[in-house]
């Protein structure tokens, strides 16, 4: 692992992350799993944006989210946009906060 951190997502929340010092990709469509594996082997920290998450097998993103290193992350889009099944969103849904 040479990276510190990547980031795989959308090219606005990259252009942030860039800004912090990430190394940021834009997976082509369709190559968000190929992008997310490579990543995986590369950095001690994986965040992926969250529409970017749902296009990797949900087996290899559960998969790698139990994982202790790399540490992997599935991030909220530049607009807020979050996985339904993040445990923090099941508990507002449970709670009523959420819809």
């Amino acid at each position: 692992m040479s990276v510190l951190s990547i980031f795989l997502g959308d090219e606005l929340s990259a252009a942030g992350y860039r800004l912090a010092g990430v190394d940021a990709r834009v997976p082509r469509p369709g190559d968000e799993s190929g992008c997310f594996e490579k990543a995986l082997q590369e950095a001690r920290i994986v965040l992926v944006g969250s529409r970017c998450a749902k296009a990797i097998p949900p087996v290899a993103l559960e998969t790698a989210l139990a994982l202790l290193s790399p540490l992997v992350m599935v991030v909220p889009d530049w607009d807020g946009t979050q996985l339904a099944s993040e445990p923090a969103n099941k508990v507002r849904r449970v709670l009523g906060l959420e819809t």
